[in-house]
């Protein structure tokens, strides 16, 4: 056996790796590692008269270049695949800053994809002077509903005293963040109304913020988020990405409250059909950091989840879960919140109570593809696998 083996490398700190113990000059590493990486960059809707000139320049640099057969028209517009090494999107990078047709706006997107492909330490600006640190481990978020009719474990935290006995057993088993919901947003549900909603959470943050407990609140409503955040909650978890109540970016903005932004179709628009999933979402996406950023919120203070279930078909949470690395081109932390979906019971025919092997395979992949936070039920096991997937991704 020859030992001959095909390898995939990530980012510069692997290829320095890689090329450091195969013997590699020290002078030339440096050299190579931008033509060690390969990227697949795939551009929407791009004028074809700029498409033209951006895949004549593409495969001068040696790289590749693929648009619709009707581009060469030079009318309308198209998608565009870019396929190269980072030494090869660097040529184009610094030929199309001299080109017209809005191409300095590509390359400056171009620029801020490949910049954010490389893992950095983030953080999340908390309230109260809080932070949390991203990118060393996975965090687990442990859910917490305080309702009676929520998909998984309705009605059995509906006594503070309970809640409060459920938040300290998962702090235990290792839960970075405890997320706190008081109106269920199942499929079919009536969401509670905010009297309720209060009524049902604010006696377990009092409890909680008094534990040195990370807090984080599952609310769409101002008036909520500005009550959970006044009894001591660090940050707001919007399954409405702030479009369900046009008064929470305010609130955010006032109390300086972090936000995790959840892309949602099952609430509104559920009837506009995706043309290209993962591009529809981000494109949502965007507009809400555009509105948090608006408001006056920071990008250390806006983490986005993809919304799993959350108006989307069997095949679609499959595909966010495979695709989850393309959400990392917009720059920000990503939380995923698939424990004991539907999604899992229906890969596995099985109930939601059965279905912790299934949410764990879905943590692992999720960690592989770039998830940073885990939004999870089952907190021992997930911290466990987490720790172990974290170990391998690492130092593997």
């Amino acid at each position: 056996m020859s030992g001959h083996h095909f390898i995939t490398l990530e980012d510069s700190e692997q290829a320095k790796r890689v090329l450091t113990g195969i013997g590699a000059d020290p002078a030339g590493v440096q050299y190579m590692i931008p033509k060690s990486l390969f990227r697949t960059i795939k551009l929407k809707k791009i004028p074809c008269r700029a498409a033209n000139l951006l895949k004549q320049e593409m495969l001068s640099k040696g790289g590749e270049a693929a648009v619709c057969r009707d581009t060469i028209y030079g009318e309308g517009e198209t998608d565009v695949l870019l396929s190269g090494t980072i030494k090869q999107f660097g040529l184009l990078l610094d030929k199309l800053k001299q080109q017209p047709f809005g191409l300095k706006t590509i390359a400056a997107d171009l620029e801020a994809i490949l910049n954010v492909l490389e893992p950095r330490p983030k953080k999340v600006r908390l309230t109260r002077g809080r932070e949390l640190e991203l990118g060393r481990r996975t965090l687990i978020m442990g859910i917490l509903n305080t309702t009676p009719d929520s998909f998984s474990d309705g009605g059995k935290y509906l006594k503070p005293e309970a809640a409060l006995e459920h938040a300290r057993q998962m702090i235990a088993d290792g839960a970075d963040i405890i997320d706190v919901g008081g109106a269920s947003s199942r499929p079919g549900a009536e969401i509670d109304g905010a009297r309720e909603e209060m009524r049902r959470i604010i006696p377990v943050v009092e409890k909680l913020a008094q534990e040195n407990v990370i807090i984080s609140i599952d609310t769409f409503r101002a008036d909520v988020a500005r009550a959970a955040l006044e009894a001591g909650a660090h940050l707001i978890n919007d399954i409405g990405r702030l479009q369900m109540d046009p008064g929470l970016a305010d609130v955010l903005a006032q109390y300086q409250a972090p936000v995790v932004l959840m892309h949602n179709r099952m609430q509104f628009n559920q009837e506009i059909p995706y043309e290209d999933l993962v591009a529809d979402i981000i494109v949502e996406l965007d507009e809400s950091v555009r509105q948090a950023k608006q408001a006056g919120l920071t990008e250390e203070q806006i983490i986005i989840d993809p919304g799993i279930g959350f108006g989307k078909t069997q095949e679609q949470n499959l595909g966010i879960i495979k695709n989850l690395k393309s959400f990392q081109s917009q720059g920000l932390p990503i939380l995923v919140g698939a424990s004991r979906k539907r999604f899992i019971g229906a890969a596995l025919e099985l109930p939601v109570e059965e279905r912790m092997e299934g949410s764990l395979a879905v943590l692992v992949m999720s960690i592989m593809n770039g998830a940073d936070i885990i939004r999870v039920h089952d907190v021992k096991e997930s911290v466990r696998a987490a720790r172990m997937t974290d170990a391998v991704m690492q130092n593997g």
